[in-house]
């Protein structure tokens, strides 16, 4: 009995499109004296804490490194006063 070479279903490489890339947004916290990190003001870290109860990381939330480090440390501090839940309920 003779195998037969599988049939090439994947296409050539030259007609996959390109990958998107989308533009950088700059840091939220860079650009503009208004928004201020505080870990007393729950509603605006509302923003970087994801259905679940996670932080938002870098990546997705746009935060420089700076920053991101320093949101982190406020909404730590506002679980741990009770400003922020750490889990969210399903």
């Amino acid at each position: 009995m003779k195998r037969e070479a599988p049939a090439d279903k994947g296409g050539s490489p030259e007609s996959a499109p390109p990958p998107r890339r989308g533009r950088r947004r700059g840091c939220p916290f860079c650009g503009g004296e208004t928004a201020v990190i505080d870990y007393k003001d729950p509603q605006s870290l509302k923003y970087f804490i994801t259905e679940r109860g996670k932080i938002v990381p870098r990546r997705i939330s746009g935060a420089c490194a700076k920053h991101q480090r320093e949101l982190q440390l406020a909404i730590k501090r506002a679980r741990n006063i009770v400003l922020m839940p750490f889990t969210m309920n399903d």
